[in-house]
């Protein structure tokens, strides 16, 4: 049983934003894989619930006409793994998302939902930093922009206001066209597991492919929020692609990095993870945008 108080499914976002303005403890609810569990386990326990799930407008991936791709959060993570617009753009956010829980949790789970609940762990939202990703929200006041490093405040906190939306997640052409990308999930299973860490890397290579032109490094579980090494970017922009390149990268998340201890692992286990994660990540990175290793 589900101690909930009371549910309104909301007919459209500004009915949503209304329902939840009129009720400071209302809580959003979507798929519900993440809602559902924190109302079982008692942390939310006689919550109200505002559904977001019946919107029409909140579903589905297009393409604007400058090649901006828009991502609306009630997209389910299998929907986002099979549709052919991030088969062919992006395919490492679809790799991404298809690590998330069972079968069953990615018909019902959403990127929204998987943004939203700040957590670090989140197997989107490094793959979303190192895609630039901007977020649309919602509310009483209209709609803003944010990029989505600016989004997450620490753990489990965003800047997300009680009363907004999110309505859209975009990734601009410029972040995505000429790049190859790779995400890797650690966990102590195969499958069914919150990562112990994730990495993504987006890379675009110079025109003879040989050295790198422009590289995302982006982690969760690294730090108390999805996070990008910038330092290490910018210092190996133009390095030819060697065992160096690899070294460096490696050396230099672990300068930017701030893991923690927990039952999953050990701070130290977690920077292990993080050198050799981020290297392993770029070689495939490497390869998917039509580099070769022996260059």
């Amino acid at each position: 049983m589900y101690d909930i108080e009371k549910i309104y499914q909301a007919k459209d976002v500004p009915d949503a934003v209304r329902a939840l303005a009129e009720n400071p403890d209302a809580v959003v609810i979507s798929g519900g894989s993440d809602v559902l569990i924190q109302i079982r386990e008692g942390r939310l326990a006689g919550c109200s619930l505002v559904s977001i799930h019946n919107i029409a407008e909140l579903k589905g991936i297009e393409m604007d006409k400058d090649g901006t791709i828009l991502i609306r959060p009630a997209t389910s993570f299998s929907h986002i793994t099979n549709n052919d617009i991030i088969k062919k753009y992006i395919p490492v956010l679809g790799d991404a998302v298809d690590q998330v829980g069972s079968p069953q949790i990615r018909n019902i789970g959403t990127v929204g939902g998987n943004v939203c609940n700040g957590v670090t762990s989140a197997d989107s939202a490094s793959t979303l930093f190192a895609l630039n990703a901007v977020l649309e929200l919602t509310g009483e006041n209209g709609t803003r922009q944010v990029p989505i490093g600016q989004f997450y405040k620490g753990p489990g906190k965003t800047v997300r206001e009680h009363s907004e939306i999110l309505t859209a997640i975009r990734i601009t052409k410029d972040n995505y066209d000429g790049f190859g990308g790779h995400y890797i999930k650690y966990g102590k299973r195969n499958a069914m597991e919150i990562a112990t860490l994730g990495c993504s890397v987006s890379v675009k290579l110079t025109p003879d492919k040989k050295a790198i032109e422009d590289l995302r490094l982006a982690y969760g579980v690294a730090a108390p929020t999805p996070m990008r090494c910038t330092e290490t970017e910018s210092a190996v922009k133009e390095m030819k692609i060697s065992p160096e390149l690899f070294e460096k990268v490696g050396k230099g998340a672990l300068a930017e990095v701030n893991p923690r201890s927990s039952w999953r692992a050990s701070k130290e286990f977690r920077l292990q993870l993080i050198e050799e994660l981020g290297k392993r990540a770029l070689k495939q990175a490497i390869i998917n945008a039509g580099g070769t290793l022996d260059a």
